[in-house]
């Protein structure tokens, strides 16, 4: 349908808690899902990165997400009903706050439930960078940022910053 803007760090309606959808397979609802591709896809062609997208991000409060990892998935209403016990730490980054690297700790596992647009219920498992990534934007949904969950304050750093010091530790080897 088209780009929005995504919000920057700073905008409350980034810490708002979303509300759940209740109608399935409108036009509404399928046009948020479209903006949200049009968005992720416009993103990753001028910034280099991004794999998924919240509706908060594009300002509406619905609990929908949309991801491009290995193919669009779009996940209404999405919940994790089952979390591993075993962590991995990560540099996580944001369309909210793109110049930002923040490092964090994330269930190495999730069992994501959701419905899609139609309204038909699925239950996804994910491992590594896709339990991430989902447990990064339902964060979103409700009201959480990648930086609410740093491990300290010394661990939020300019991707700049970040890069200089990884070609340095290489150059090094």
């Amino acid at each position: 349908m088209s780009v929005r803007p995504v919000l920057l760090l700073g905008n409350p309606l980034l810490r708002a808690l979303c509300v759940r959808v209740r109608q399935y397979n409108t036009p509404d609802l399928r046009a948020l899902v479209a903006d949200l591709a049009d968005t992720l896809h416009d993103f990753r062609r001028r910034k280099g990165f991004g794999r998924g997208i919240a509706a908060p991000q594009i300002g509406d409060r619905r609990r929908v997400l949309f991801i491009d990892v290995d193919g669009p998935l779009a996940l209404v209403n999405p919940e994790i009903v089952r979390s591993s016990r075993q962590m991995m730490t990560l540099w996580d980054d944001c369309f909210s706050f793109p110049e930002l690297a923040v490092k964090l700790k994330r269930h190495l596992s999730v069992e994501v439930r959701y419905r899609d647009p139609e309204g038909k219920e699925h239950l996804l498992k994910a491992r590594g960078a896709l339990s991430e990534l989902l447990q990064h934007e339902i964060d979103h949904v409700n009201g959480v940022l990648a930086l609410d969950r740093a491990i300290d304050s010394k661990h939020i750093v300019y991707k700049s910053e970040l890069e200089k010091l990884n070609l340095s530790a290489r150059k090094e080897m």
